[in-house]
């Protein structure tokens, strides 16, 4: 197991580092630079070119790059060219907006997904029906289990700049919820004006996650219910209850445990979107903002930092599909 996650370590060390490679690269060979977009269209040449050699723009892209990965082995990602300050200071907080509403958009999709799954799950297993109440009963859970999924699959139909758009949309019409940014004060509000604030972006992020963990959930409890150790537990009199919360679920975790990671980055590059559209202070901000100055520094700072999630939600679902099945960590 610990070799397992030796190997995993090494490739997420691997992905920050071609990440924030191919960022500053893309973003060196790209028509135009800082100097020309800072000084405009208006500029002359020799201004231009002045500016480019006191930036140290003019130099190859080799050099640069040489020059960048000298310093990044000593934690110095260079200075925004925009603000002026070291990329080192700029990107934590960014960061720390970016990654509170992705963690609460994430939590939030698991508790009401997987519960979901679990239900649809149920009822497309036949775990349910009989006569009298329990028919009854039955007859409603399939009603419900047909909304679930009906609701399923609108949400994974709608990407999460629609979704954000709509929801912005609603909030503004119905003054219920802030339509934007982080807090209502400048100099920061309380703990529920944040809250308040993080209904709408972290529901754009959330809704379609809900949707898939849903899905995967319910297939895999489907499968999971003609397993032989489930078949057996009930004939030993086991509660139906206890066998689909207990054992069946979590041998059924397995799908969505393998896609966290995946998750982690539809969750970063859903979140710039909503970022954008709820102006929320986070990385997708910030990079669009640097991205429009062609700051190529505090691009690949942006970029590192997104890279840096990635890593980290990947070695998240790689220890979660070892817990849920040790087979994985052997392979």
């Amino acid at each position: 197991m610990l070799a397992y996650f030796a190997r995993r370590l090494v490739f997420a060390v691997f992905l920050v580092f071609a990440v924030s490679s191919a960022s500053l690269l893309l973003a060196r060979l790209a028509p135009g630079d800082y100097a020309s977009e800072s000084l405009g269209l208006g500029a002359r040449r020799e201004t231009i070119d002045e500016a480019r050699e006191r930036l140290g723009l003019n130099r190859s892209i080799a050099s640069q790059y040489r020059d960048w990965l000298v310093r990044a082995a000593h934690f110095d990602f260079g200075r925004s060219l925009q603000y002026d300050r070291p990329v080192s200071d700029l990107i934590p907080e960014s960061a720390k907006n970016t990654a509170i509403l992705a963690l609460t958009a994430l939590v939030v999709a698991t508790l009401i997904g997987l519960p979901l799954g679990v239900i649809t799950g149920k009822q497309q297993a036949g775990w349910a029906g009989g006569a009298g109440k329990a028919g009854r009963a039955g007859r409603a859970g399939g009603i419900i289990a047909g909304a679930i999924r009906s609701v399923s699959l609108v949400l994974l139909s709608l990407p999460p700049l629609l979704t954000s758009l709509f929801l912005v949309f609603a909030a503004a019409k119905t003054g219920l919820l802030p339509v934007g940014g982080m807090t209502s004060s400048v100099n920061g509000g309380t703990v529920g004006d944040l809250l308040s604030h993080m209904v709408v972006p972290v529901a754009a992020l959330a809704l379609p996650l809900v949707a898939m963990f849903e899905r995967l959930q319910s297939q895999a409890m489907s499968e999971t219910a003609g397993q032989p150790f489930v078949i057996a537990t009930l004939a030993r009199g086991v509660p139906l209850s206890r066998v689909i919360w207990r054992d069946a679920l979590k041998n059924a975790l397995r799908p969505v445990a393998s896609v966290y990671g995946l998750v982690i980055g539809t969750l970063l590059s859903g979140s710039f979107a909503v970022e954008t559209i709820t102006a929320w202070p986070g990385l997708g901000q910030l990079m669009l903002t640097a991205l429009r100055a062609r700051d190529i520094y505090l691009v690949t700072g942006c970029a590192a930092a997104g890279s840096i999630f990635l890593a980290a939600g990947t070695l998240v679902s790689d220890a979660a599909l070892a817990i849920v099945d040790p087979r994985t960590a052997e392979r």
